[in-house]
């Protein structure tokens, strides 16, 4: 299950990218802005990163005007991984490397192709383990420290 949110300057790519995912049978479920009007970024971060870090869903997709503010406000729950990504390259390497489990993009920056090609790229990356889980590991410390 995938959870995708987007505040009002992601409310366009969001609907193109849902439409993909429902063309391929990809199970999601949908948040933030619905109908073009303005809301807070946080509010979408934190209702989709609620469902990750439960478990009710698998990986998600954030989108604000850039992107950057989404992933920060993502990056700030226990367990997420976010990753702001503008193109395949960052998405393959962060599911390779860094176990992203919450894609971020901007609506206000990406066309609709580019992003649904970094959207495939990312859910159908896996993580390479390895020497890379031990520095997950070290974020996960950094999060229990603080």
């Amino acid at each position: 299950m995938i959870a995708i949110g987007s505040d009002h300057g992601g409310y366009r790519l969001k609907g193109e990218i849902t439409a993909w995912l429902k063309e391929n049978n990809i199970p999601y479920i949908e948040f933030g802005c619905m109908d073009g009007a303005s809301i807070d970024y946080p509010i979408v971060a934190k209702e989709v990163c609620e469902r990750v870090t439960s478990g009710a869903a698998d990986q998600a997709i954030l989108i604000c005007g850039t992107g950057i503010g989404i992933s920060i406000a993502a990056n700030k729950f226990n367990g997420i991984r976010a990753a702001l990504c503008t193109d395949t390259y960052m998405a393959k390497y962060t599911r390779l490397h860094n176990d992203a489990n919450v894609l971020c993009m901007g609506g206000r920056v990406l066309g609709p192709g580019s992003a649904i090609e970094i959207v495939e790229t990312f859910l159908n990356t896996g993580f390479e383990g390895g020497r890379h889980q031990r520095r997950i590991d070290m974020i996960a410390d950094i999060e229990k420290d603080n």
